[in-house]
């Protein structure tokens, strides 16, 4: 049985009360005229996720906020979400506040779960009218909710929050995975002179290798079932029974919001609406794919500059003519398309990478919002052991999905790898698994007599191989700290005191104190040995990390570091040198200690230079 099961048999069980808002709560509408509202330090809540920002405030408490108008607009009744909103803030003139006038009697988190799940069923009813369609302040006051024991109103609240984290993580993943994908679109494209050499090509303008026109379709025509995608100035295609066209090209549209934001590529037979473009690449010395991702990634900015700024934005056809377009071989074009391609499918394929994982985590989170949020009048539970079970099985498909989202970033480094001859990873990137160790009891016989278990602490830790330890302890001591073994060549980083940002590689099967965080390199991505030297190379910026009256690091901080990471084979080539160095340096029967301290000067400045990558220039 379920906490929640517990909480429902104890205090409900015959039932939940239900209570009107005007019983529980006082409803107040906006003041803040939204386009007219003075930005400040106060947040603004409008009828988006996004916050505007106010000079002033109007409530400070925790709230909902009801939208009173539709959604859609245009004589139809909808409703995309109810708002959360606690602390000072200011709330636009098209929405209402809800605040409970008794936390410890009803939850404002609670009572925003639940009249977000049932809006459609509570509240986009009661919107009235034709062309402006809306609700008024006292319609609301009239709409019942379940006000259970405030015991059941926190466990719903948090089991539902467990859900829209991870979803809002994955989001904010792919937020971020899309902001990478557009930075590296942008390098690859960006044709100037890069490490290594200069990449030969010849810049053309777009009316000399394409074909350009709109359409003659108009909206009208669309039918839902058609049999042909109809392009027109969104993102989203409509379909018509007959078509213009019957080719490669990209389109995008040529007035409105969508003006160097829209594209699309087709490749068959298709419908265009008058007004927007179609590209069609008329030789063969450019590949329509590669035109396609180039114009994605540097044609905004230019039309920016160019376009008409009327009532409404618009394109001309000269300044798609004029646009200037850098034409690469074929093969560093066709390179070019299968490494963004790939970019793409992570970041925008419905079928894998994070958009499905939201998507399945979206769904159940609405599942378990329905069951939660379902107080029945005869006091059944919400979530029966096959729930549970589902529940179980849900924590499992997580954890495929995170080892998922591990095999998708190792493939990302790789393309960055083959593209760049490198990538900027951070240490978490490549270390398999991270720990630390622990002290046993001083002063415990049994746990350090005649002990065999090598035993490293972090005065230990000098920027080189560990062959031996100085202290040893017992099995029990093992069993009862939290001392732990660790594998042979794992990176040992001092994390604590005078030596913290020392590092070390251990040539044994160990364990540490706790001040040692001991990363186990995943070989597939990194040679631990260059993880090591990177570490080395950056000891004044690991050192910067420190805080502390002591000076400590810690994991989150060290697994942060940014390292640039080329191929196995470069790595095996870095490690050759700088082991040779490594070894001049700290051979102390070869040469006179002047020598050994001009060897260290120059191990130290070619171990700089190879662990330095230059970044691609922007143009």
């Amino acid at each position: 049985m379920s906490k929640l099961d517990e909480l429902i048999r104890e205090f409900c069980p015959n039932g939940v009360e239900y209570k009107r808002l005007e019983e529980c709560c006082t409803l107040v509408k906006g003041k803040t005229p939204i386009q007219k509202a003075e930005p400040g330090e106060y947040p603004l809540v409008v009828t988006t996720n996004e916050r505007k920002t106010c000079n002033t405030y109007q409530f400070d408490r925790p709230t909902v906020c009801i939208p009173l108008i539709s959604s859609r607009g245009h004589g139809v009744a909808s409703l995309n979400s109810v708002y959360y909103q606690e602390g000072k803030f200011a709330l636009g003139n098209i929405l209402c506040g809800v605040t409970p006038n008794d936390e410890d009697y009803l939850s404002a988190k609670f009572l925003f779960e639940y009249l977000n799940y049932k809006k459609d069923t509570l509240l986009v009813p009661l919107m009235k009218g034709g062309a402006n369609v809306s609700m008024t302040v006292d319609s609301l006051k009239r709409v019942s909710v379940p006000v259970p024991p405030m015991q059941v109103q926190m466990e719903v609240v948090q089991l539902l929050y467990k859900f829209t984290e991870l979803s809002e993580s994955l989001k904010a993943e792919l937020v971020a995975r899309q902001k990478q994908y557009e930075y590296y679109r942008s390098r690859l494209l960006t044709f100037d002179v890069r490490r290594g050499g200069t990449i030969k090509f010849f810049w053309k303008t777009l009316c000399e290798i394409a074909d350009i026109s709109t359409g003659n379709s108009n909206t009208n025509e669309a039918v839902e079932d058609g049999k042909y995608p109809f392009f027109v100035r969104s993102q989203e295609p409509l379909r018509k029974n007959n078509y213009e066209y019957d080719e490669t090209a990209i389109i995008t549209a040529g007035d409105g919001a969508g003006v160097g934001k829209v594209y699309h590529y087709i490749e068959g037979k298709y419908a265009l609406h008058q007004r927007a473009y179609r590209i069609h690449i008329n030789t063969a010395d450019v590949l329509p794919r590669y035109y396609f991702h180039y114009m994605k990634a540097k044609f905004l900015p230019y039309i920016q500059k160019t376009m008409f700024q009327g009532s409404v934005p618009s394109i001309r056809k000269p300044m798609l003519n004029a646009f200037p377009v850098p034409v690469p071989s074929l093969e560093i074009q066709e390179r070019i398309v299968n490494v963004l391609d790939d970019f793409e499918k992570i970041c925008t394929d419905l079928k894998i990478g994070l958009p499905a994982e939201i998507e399945a985590r979206q769904k159940q989170y609405e599942y378990y919002r329905d069951k939660l949020l379902t107080f029945a009048e005869t006091g059944n539970t919400i979530l029966s052991r096959a729930e549970q079970s589902r529940a179980e099985q849900s924590r499992a498909e997580q954890s495929r999905a995170e080892q998922s989202r591990a095999e998708q970033s190792r493939a990302l480094i790789k393309l960055m790898q083959y593209v760049f001859g490198y990538a900027v990873v951070s240490l978490q990137d490549v270390v398999k698994k991270s720990c630390s160790g622990g002290t046993p009891k001083k002063g415990v016989s049994e746990y350090y007599e005649d002990g065999n278990i090598p035993w490293l602490r972090t005065q230990e830790v000098v920027f080189r191989d560990i062959c031996k330890t100085e202290c040893f302890i017992t099995e029990s001591a093992v069993k009862n700290s939290a001392a732990k073994w660790i594998p042979e060549n794992c990176v040992i980083v001092a994390i604590s005191g005078a030596t913290a940002g020392r590092c070390a590689i251990n040539k044994i099967p160990l364990t540490t104190n706790q001040h040692c965080l001991n990363l186990e390199v995943d070989p597939e991505m990194a040679l631990y040995r260059y993880v090591y030297y990177c570490i080395c190379a950056k000891q004044e910026e690991l050192l910067a990390k420190k805080e502390g009256a002591r000076g400590d690091l810690n994991s989150t901080r060290i697994l942060s570091l940014q390292i640039d990471l080329p191929s196995i084979e470069e790595q095996k080539r870095i490690i050759s040198i700088l082991d040779r160095f490594d070894a001049i340096c700290n051979d102390l029967t070869s040469g006179l200690p002047a020598e050994i301290e001009a060897r260290q000067k120059q191990y130290e400045y070619y171990r700089d230079k190879l662990l330095t990558f230059k970044e691609v220039a922007a143009t």
